[in-house]
């Protein structure tokens, strides 16, 4: 069965110093579907970086490894010790996962809830990652 399994961080788990660090460029998205979508733990990725936000959404039949895998590429690309940004990580799996996922782009779980941006940049993010078969 596959699972949907969330992780990320946000305005309310981490500070604006460690978000800019873990940050993903749109050549770093691109970098991290090709790679992450390479791992058998994984079936589909999307990756979304805001100003506030950065989360990895996954589908996948192992959960524990898909999680581990992604906290260790973000450490990697980002060149960052993992212990600096693993306690400020959450992470949500399936109904939750997909209820969050729905909140962020209602942007009810926004710094100013209704702004408009969030919306454009995950269906920016679905694009890219349709694009890129992730």
């Amino acid at each position: 069965m596959t699972d949907i399994v969330l992780i990320g961080l946000n305005h309310t788990t981490a500070p604006v110093e460690l978000r800019e660090c873990i940050a993903f460029t749109p050549e770093d998205t691109l970098v991290a579907l090709d790679q992450l979508k390479q791992e058998p733990a994984i079936d589909e990725v999307l990756v979304y970086s805001t100003c506030n936000r950065v989360e990895i959404l996954m589908a996948t039949n192992d959960i524990p490894v898909a999680v581990d895998i992604t906290k260790k590429f973000i450490a990697s690309i980002h060149q960052i010790p993992l212990e600096r940004f693993e306690g400020v990580l959450y992470h949500r799996e399936n109904d939750d996962a997909v209820r969050h996922v729905f909140r962020v782009a209602a942007s009810l779980d926004s710094m100013i809830v209704g702004e408009p941006q969030i919306l454009g940049q995950i269906k920016t993010a679905y694009q890219t990652a349709t694009q890129k078969k992730a």
